[in-house]
């Protein structure tokens, strides 16, 4: 297609990855000249290599590290209504396939090729995250299409999470179509769950976990479990379906315990899950004094390192809480730990995790190694979209 935004070129010999595949393209390996220093943050352009070959179109930002993102292999791509309305509709039409009732991840990012665009789906209400800039300035259109797309009865921004500083973007929460939706409630892993997509953690739920917390569920039968930062019960509630004769929610979220105990409720758990407020390291540490011990232990924190600056805190901080939880498990039982920082790869994560349980004293077999649900893809030229490990480990 002809070039119809600013031009942008890459280096000679920059751009390697871009070139084999990646929609990533770093602010060292283009050509900043006069046009691309007047452009305004998220602006389309067209990108060409060296030689002035097209590589596609991208949504540039001049003060980031990441100066540009591909959406289209194709220059002179027009990023309106229909645009992201097609782009939805392909992503929406997977996940109908995958799942039996419309409550899932349904835009991901940069592996559905709309970068920094994130949209879970609660049934007829959305919620969005926009952690680029060029998503952020076309939230007119993206709204637009989403309501072509989705017919929903509400919309929501949930703008309200660190990364967003990263491309000079505000924290905000709002309602920016239909009324305020109140707490939605759904069944996964054959418990009822209940979320709040205005207030809540992140977009309100977390359904990259979905398919971890039923695995786990698995080694439930007849045994008690405990859900150390269990946000608002997921992995417990699955454990209780599934058999698990009573369950206990650790996390220091008061407002996430309180729709852990509605979800019970709606269950009809209510008198098997048990709700504590408490630091999870101080609140393992009791429960291994007091000599206590689970079938099935879950340990999900929210992400340790934020940035490469954390990675040998972070890598200590999972080891700290491998040994704790490995130290609450019955004998014979199981061992979920999970991680949700990128910047702690697979194999890291997992040294870490095996030298916890090591200085716990505890035999164990790794019995899965597995990510997010499906629902989550991976871009394949994007290895950092494989954010979330989580292991599972038989203990003697």
């Amino acid at each position: 297609m002809p070039l119809i935004h600013p031009t942008m070129k890459l280096k000679p010999r920059e751009g390697k990855r871009a070139r084999a595949g990646s929609p990533w393209i770093f602010s060292n390996e283009i050509v900043m000249d006069a046009e691309l220093k007047k452009l305004d943050s998220g602006e389309a352009v067209d990108v060409v290599l060296d030689d002035g070959t097209p590589l596609g179109t991208a949504i540039f930002n001049g003060k980031t590290l990441i100066a540009a993102r591909l959406v289209s292999p194709e220059t002179g791509v027009d990023l309106n209504a229909a645009f992201f309305a097609e782009r939805l509709t392909r992503a929406d039409a997977i996940r109908s396939k995958l799942f039996a009732t419309p409550f899932y991840r349904v835009c991901h990012a940069e592996a559905d090729g709309l970068p920094g665009l994130v949209v879970d789906r609660y049934g007829d209400v959305l919620s969005v995250q926009m952690g680029t800039a060029g998503m952020d300035v076309r939230t007119d259109t993206i709204v637009e299409a989403l309501r072509q797309v989705f017919n929903p009865r509400a919309i929501i921004l949930r703008n309200d999470f660190g990364a967003r500083t990263l491309e000079g973007l505000p924290s905000e929460t709002k309602l920016v179509f239909g009324e305020a939706p109140g707490e939605v409630s759904f069944v996964e892993n054959g418990a009822t769950f209940v979320c709040d997509p205005m207030t809540g953690q992140k977009t309100g739920w977390f359904f990259d976990q979905r398919e971890n917390r039923g695995f786990a569920a698995r080694f439930a039968k007849g045994e008690s479990a405990l859900d150390v930062f269990s946000h608002a019960g997921g992995f417990a509630l699955a454990a209780l379906a599934a058999g698990a004769t009573e369950a206990l929610c650790i996390d220091a979220s008061e407002k996430a315990l309180g729709l852990a105990g509605k979800a019970a409720a709606a269950s009809g758990f209510e008198d098997k899950l048990s709700l504590r407020k408490a630091d999870a390291f101080e609140a393992l540490e009791d429960l291994a004094t007091q000599n206590v011990r689970f079938g099935l232990v879950i340990a999900d924190p929210p992400a340790f390192a934020k940035s490469k600056k954390d990675i040998e805190p972070a890598a200590r901080a999972y080891r700290k809480l491998a040994r704790a939880a490995a130290g609450v498990v019955a004998p014979g039982g199981t061992l979920v730990l999970c991680s949700c920082s990128h910047h702690i790869d697979a194999e890291r994560f997992h040294a870490e995790c095996a030298a916890g349980i090591h200085q716990a004293k505890r035999p164990a077999r790794l019995l899965r190694a597995s990510g997010a649900d499906v629902d989550h893809p991976v871009h394949p030229h994007l290895p950092e979209t494989a954010y979330l490990k989580a292991l599972v480990f038989a203990l003697d």
